[in-house]
């Protein structure tokens, strides 16, 4: 059994487009989101890494829970990635780059198959943008 890797992940979506992140040194986009602290909550570390890779700060009430994923891990090779995920819609889209991210993305719903995304992003948490 492949070691697991635990994280939260946001689906953050303004109007039709979905916000998706790159990492430094990574080929590939996905879902904000991060390893939780020590002692911290998967919804904490929602909150928590959205505002410090994006700048978007949102009320921790605003995050709909949808649920516990797992697929193969894209930046940590022969793990497993095991995400609490969560909805966060927004007004606008407002984000910056920031932390460990090198790029991001808003993206449409017919941009997804074009798009290079973690196996997590393509194959459980893109589609609920269009949900």
């Amino acid at each position: 059994m492949s070691p697991e890797v635990r994280v939260s992940a946001v689906v953050v979506v303004a109007g039709d487009r979905a916000l998706v992140v790159r990492k430094h040194g990574a080929s590939v986009f996905q879902q904000p989101g991060g390893k939780p602290d020590a002692g911290e909550s998967a919804l904490d570390a929602a909150v928590r890494e959205v505002a410090e890779e994006t700048g978007i700060e949102a009320d921790p009430a605003s995050f709909v829970p949808l649920g516990r994923f797992t697929d193969a891990a894209a930046n940590e090779p022969d793990h497993v990635v095991v995400a609490d995920a969560y909805l966060l819609r927004l007004e606008r889209p407002f984000a910056a780059a920031s932390a460990e991210i090198a790029e991001l993305r808003w993206l449409a719903e017919d941009e997804v198959e074009h798009t290079p995304l973690a196996p997590l992003s393509r194959n459980h948490l893109i589609r609920h943008a269009w949900a």
